[in-house]
């Protein structure tokens, strides 16, 4: 061992203990900020209207006859409803994943035309042709935008809960009151073909069912075609009254493609001949006794995405998607004037087409209305007065010339059929917020309770009134005629009205915080905080001896620096426009550091080499970052963006696509040429080296024959192909294991001084060399330029530093804290250069599957976690031991053994406290932002991030300090 067993101990422990420290409060913060809103096990039943104010008939309506409660196995229900009477007798549902609502919405709608826009435009001439039975909207989810959170709240009628982004990869069955349940109980049949996403959250749901994988994002046909081959022969057969068919093409075209890219656009043209096809059966099977008679088609999307295919978040082009909406059978003309007509535009043919607006909120009480269902009792959506009015039958008058009541015009037959569904959906909403705020542990303001109770009790008293003068005589004069319209839309705003409250409060409110468990989660940040200080001070106290020949100016000046840098960083989190702008931030405060040892090395009459150096390769990192190198895969178009942003180039310009293919292959040959020095400078462990230097060669070598084949540039033989994009990367990862076990055996082989001078460097070479191949091949073309910035990075922020003891005969190293911190901002500097940032949709699904093309949860997230924090968390830590090395190559001093781990350890200790520093904050952030608009969009995402990234850093600082030690 490099020291003596007890003190080897000694400056391990404290790492140990900080992890501790900080899994704790990460448990606790997190239990109590992420908590899940309380899920009741109350359900909907058909006997509950007769509880309802709503349940009497109206004058002009027939009575009904006491209502039955479910229907039993087997026992279809006809025409008689449950809650309200059914207007659709069948309905499909197809979902097509990551609908931009521009995919849907004609090109003439947008400022600019896109490569993606118009190919729907099967769906396009039917809302322009058939006005008063189809219509576009335009529709708005709430974030988090994951396939999970979206189809629970569509089905569900609740917000989403962040908490269950966790379980994307695997979705627990929803036991809480939903639509599917409720059309199970009711006698529905419900026929599921696509992502099998629906199995896992409705494992008992179906009759019938066709579920695909859905976690292969590189495959973009085989969830697709099932369900195609599936879909149009259904449409035949009659023994289903749901179906729901779950198209993935279009979101997997974009996570590895981009929305831009030819795969895209094909997959929506694919999409729009399908839909041609769904609609002419759907038609020729609507005659009068036809299967689709009464058939209700949607189309929509459960998430939108952005234009690099990403999707999670709460940008508008993540929350915004489309549905399409068509009754087989045509409403009256009348409905114009239920039709929202503010958001019109010529289409592509320059007639006038209006668009809705539809919230996905909506989404499974409008459904349940429109089938006679219940309503799901956790539910807090509202009929929607658009897609409603679709269906010809909400146009139709429940009752007929009885007790000398005149038939309802059409459009006061509507408002009447709408009233009593507003009637019911305002009841259920306020039993359920009821029950809820006496049930949850925290429950919802008292204040705000109070508000939208008196809404509702507001709205109801005039419910009786409206009822009384609802029944029309003939004799009667247009006054009157009048006046029960103006009735009737005064109850209908009043309804809507508290509707809209009690939604806003949910979403202001929602989440339930369990403040005491943030406290004590913050509580052990700031005792972490103490114990890091107080290791570094006794860490300081042993060097004390050896500060007699500093410089003091110098140590004050660069305690100062680093401390205005950590704290600026830190304190920008609390601001929702710097955590957007986070790695411009960190480049900023990179060159802020840059430009202090440019002016110390130019004051010192010294030619500040390293200094400009690294300021230059900041800028290339500034650029990486704003033109925007996002989350791509193996064959990374990021490094074509760069390079088109930085050039002003065509794509098409032959000069690019060369730069694109070649610059990567020569930053992996600097790469080689620089680890081959570095060995040749060695002496020790010969055969390790060798084995070492050949390792890495070979994984470089397979690296280029992999982008090779992924760029089409390898003859098209599938033996070859596989080689490329599979047997590649698979040898990559092989040969990065090989490397690492030997280097961790001869650690514990070599013992004495030899190991702790001369093989340290050997050893620290031999760890960051076993993964960094690894995290090339997963950053795709980018990554040995990212690589090589960081190691270039890394050497001038090493040689830049002037902090420096007067006496030669201290056989102690100084650290400047400023160098650890310009280190520490490089990792973040090229975690966004390298396309990544704090979001869910910041993740790139496509590097996990490189070499792959199946899915394992346990295989793909150890890729994808390898991606993410490979260049910004993995080789900076492990690569810590050369701030050391280098520091001491520079010195020309003769260091003890102890000595060189002491610096080490403080090197450690410093870089430790410096993420726990910027967790911290980044916790008092998003605890004083907690009921802030963007919380689960941005804060949130940002939490998880850090705190995952502290906890990351505690590990492998553990594990480097076993290892070199």
């Amino acid at each position: 061992m490099a020291v003596a067993g007890g003190t080897k101990w000694s400056m391990i422990r404290p790492f140990l203990v900080l992890f501790l420290l900080h899994t704790l409060a990460i448990y606790f913060f997190t239990r109590g900020f992420l908590l899940t809103r309380t899920e009741l096990d109350s359900f909907s039943h058909c006997s509950d209207l007769a509880q309802s104010p709503c349940s009497l008939p109206f004058p002009n309506s027939p009575s009904d006859a006491p209502v039955k409660s479910n229907f039993t196995a087997g026992e279809r229900p006809k025409d008689r409803g449950c809650w309200t009477t059914p207007s659709v007798d069948r309905l499909v549902i197809i979902v097509l994943d990551a609908l931009r609502f521009d995919f849907v919405a004609p090109s003439t709608f947008f400022k600019d035309k896109k490569p993606w826009m118009d190919k729907l435009r099967v769906l396009q001439k039917l809302a322009s042709e058939e006005g008063l039975s189809a219509r576009i909207f335009k529709a708005i989810a709430d974030p988090p935008t994951t396939s999970l959170q979206r189809l629970k709240g569509l089905t569900t009628g609740g917000l989403p809960t962040f908490i269950d982004v966790g379980n994307s990869f695997g979705a627990p069955a929803i036991v809480e009151d939903n639509l599917m349940h409720q059309l199970v109980k009711n006698g529905k049949r419900v026929l599921m073909m696509g992502d099998d996403t629906w199995m896992q959250l409705f494992p008992d749901h179906f009759n019938i069912s066709y579920p695909y994988p859905s976690f292969d994002v590189k495959d973009l046909d085989t969830v697709d075609n099932g369900v195609i081959e599936h879909l149009i022969p259904s449409l035949y057969k009659e023994d289903w009254d749901v179906l729901i068919a779950h198209f993935l093409g279009v979101d997997h075209a974009g996570h590895i493609f981009g929305v831009e890219s030819e795969q895209m656009i094909n997959k929506l043209e694919q999409y729009n001949r399908i839909l041609e096809e769904v609609v002419n059966v759907l038609k020729n099977q609507s005659g009068a006794g036809s299967l689709h008679e009464n058939t209700f088609l949607i189309v929509m999307g459960d998430h939108g995405q952005t234009t690099n295919g990403d999707h999670g978040g709460g940008t508008a082009e993540e929350v915004e998607t489309s549905v399409f909406a068509m009754s087989l059978k045509s409403s009256p003309t009348s409905i114009s004037s239920v039709l929202d007509s503010d958001f019109c535009h010529p289409d592509l043919y320059g007639k006038r087409l209006c668009i809705g607006i539809f919230e996905q909120l909506d989404f499974a009480v409008t459904i349940s209305a429109l089938l006679g269902l219940p309503f799901p009792f956790g539910s807090i959506g509202h009929v929607d007065a658009e897609l409603y009015a679709l269906s010809a039958r909400t146009w139709e008058s429940e009752g007929t010339n009885t007790d000398g009541c005149e038939v309802l015009s059409d459009l006061a037959a509507w408002k009447q059929n709408y009233l009593k569904a507003l009637c019911i959906n305002s009841w259920q909403v306020q039993r359920y917020i009821d029950l809820y705020s006496t049930t949850s542990v925290i429950g919802l303001p008292l204040e705000d309770l109070y508000h939208v109770a008196q809404l509702y009790s507001e709205a109801q008293s005039s419910w009786s009134d409206t009822m009384n003068i609802s029944c029309l005589h003939g004799d009667m004069g247009n006054n009157i005629l009048d006046s029960l319209d103006s009735s009737f839309q005064q109850q209908i705003d009043a309804y809507s009205n508290y509707l809209r409250s009690v939604s806003k409060l949910a979403r202001s409110a929602w989440t339930e915080f369990d403040l005491s468990f943030m406290g004590v989660g913050f509580i052990f940040m700031l005792i972490s905080l103490g114990f890091h200080l107080v290791s570094i001070r006794r860490l300081s106290m042993l060097c004390q001896p050896y500060y007699g020949g500093m410089d003091v100016f110098g140590i004050r000046f660069s305690l100062v620096s680093a401390f205005l840098l950590v704290a600026i960083r830190a304190a920008s989190f609390l601001s929702n426009s710097y955590i957007l702008a986070e790695g411009r931030v960190a480049s900023f405060l990179l060159s802020t550091a840059g430009i202090l040892r440019l002016w110390c090395s130019i004051s010192n009459w010294k030619f500040p080499t390293y200094e400009l150096l690294l300021l230059f390769l900041n800028t290339i990192i500034r650029h990486g970052i704003v033109a925007g190198m996002l989350k791509e895969t193996s064959g990374s178009t990021s490094l074509f963006t760069f390079y088109k942003f930085i050039f002003h180039t065509d794509e098409k310009d032959p000069m690019l696509i060369v730069l694109t293919y070649s610059l990567p292959i020569i930053s992996l040959s600097i790469l080689a040429i620089m680890i081959s020095r570095f060995l040749s400078a060695t002496s020790s462990r010969m055969c390790y080296r060798y084995i070492l230097f050949i390792g890495t060669i070979c994984s470089y070598v397979l690296i280029s024959l992999h982008w090779v084949s992924e760029g089409g540039l390898m003859p098209s033989f599938t033996f070859l192909q596989y080689i490329g994009k599979n047997l590649a990367p698979r040898l990559v990862y092989a040969i990065g294991f090989g490397l690492l076990v030997p280097s961790v055996l001869s650690q514990f082989l070599v013992n004495g001084m030899k190991k702790s001078t001369e093989n340290l460097s050997i050893s620290a070479l031999g760890l960051v060399s076993s993964w960094s191949s690894t995290i090339i091949i997963l950053l795709g073309k980018q990554g040995p330029f990212a690589v090589l910035i960081f190691v270039s990075g890394a050497w001038c922020i090493v040689r830049s530093s002037r902090l420096e003891s007067k006496r030669r005969d201290l056989g102690v190293l100084i650290i400047d804290p400023t160098t650890v911190i310009q280190w520490s901002l490089l990792a973040v500097c090229l975690f966004f250069y390298t396309g990544h940032w704090c979001a869910f949709d910041g993740l790139r699904y496509g590097a996990a599957f490189i070499g792959f093309d199946h899915f394992n949860i346990i295989r793909q997230g150890f890729l994808l976690a390898i991606d993410t924090f490979g260049v910004s968390h993995i080789l900076p830590i492990l690569g810590i031991p050369f701030i050391v090395i280098l520091k001491l190559q520079n010195s020309n001093k003769r260091v003890s053994v102890d000595n060189i781990f002491l610096s080490l350890t403080q090197v450690f200790l410093i870089y430790g406290l410096i993420t726990s520093t910027t967790t911290t904050l980044t916790i008092v952030c998003v605890a004083i932002q907690r009921r802030h608009l963007m919380v689960w969009g941005l804060f949130a995402p940002k939490y998880v991030f850090d705190a995952i990234g502290l906890l990351l850093t505690d590990v492998l600082i553990l594990m480097a300090s076993l290892y070199y030690y």
